[in-house]
């Protein structure tokens, strides 16, 4: 099993409340579940108005495959972000996270 794992941070320049992140928010962590299948919430940052951290996994058989999906998970953020501009990301793969076999 590998799992892969990636924090993205997000600055919205033109927001002034938490009532707006939190909207920008809520749409895209929707937009990113209903397209890819991968577990995403918000991980830090949660009372500053203008910066939003997300965090993204997944799993999977093929270390490969996970590195894939969670670059296409940026992607799409990049491209879909609207108001928000993506600062940095990181993305980490996590090999042979558990053998249930003892090998």
């Amino acid at each position: 099993m590998h799992i892969g794992i990636c924090a993205i941070q997000l600055r919205m320049p033109e927001n002034d409340t938490l009532k707006g992140k939190r909207r920008v928010l809520r749409s895209l962590v929707s937009r990113v579940r209903s397209r890819f299948n991968v577990s995403i919430a918000e991980v830090d940052d949660n009372d500053r108005r203008r910066l939003l951290t997300l965090g993204v996994t997944c799993v999977s058989n093929n270390p490969r495959h996970a590195n894939e999906m969670l670059s296409r998970v940026v992607a799409y953020i990049e491209d879909i972000r609207g108001d928000a501009e993506l600062l940095d990301y990181g993305l980490e793969i996590i090999q042979d996270a558990v053998d249930l076999n003892g090998r």
